[in-house]
């Protein structure tokens, strides 16, 4: 199996097997805390081989500097099916969050897990506004 998009994204869509990205980030900048980002997705496309058809599971999970996750873990399963003539198959999976609170000015985390085996991980800095320079 082979991670072929993991993208902390605004918003993203399948459409017939497409998968759409809007608006890539890892930085969030906020005035003050804590702060609640209104809504962002986890786009992810996994490619599957033959010898791997049959069903995975799949774990997301946003944690604090510390470890500490910031919400409950996102599971779910994928269940890649190929047809005779077809050596793999790719396997789209949007994940939407809305109203995430972050408590600190701090490096996040999002760590993917396939069948308990970590996959991959994307950072998430959360930051404190600049302030304009007055001039």
């Amino acid at each position: 199996m082979k991670i072929e998009v993991f993208s902390l994204c605004d918003a993203a869509t399948d459409n017939h097997g497409k998968l759409n990205l809007l608006g890539t980030f890892d930085q969030i900048y906020a005035a003050k805390m804590p702060v609640v980002h209104p809504a962002c997705a986890i786009a992810l496309r996994m490619r599957f081989d033959k010898m791997e058809e049959g069903s995975h599971k799949i774990n997301l999970q946003l944690v604090n500097p510390d470890g500490v996750p910031v919400f409950q873990p996102m599971e779910g399963d994928v269940n890649p099916r190929m047809g005779e003539d077809i050596d793999s198959v790719a396997v789209n999976l949007i994940l939407n969050f809305q109203h995430v609170k972050f408590d600190e000015f701090a490096d996040y985390q999002i760590n993917l897990a396939v069948d308990d085996i970590a996959m991959a991980s994307l950072p998430l800095r959360v930051r404190r506004m600049p302030h304009p320079h007055m001039g």
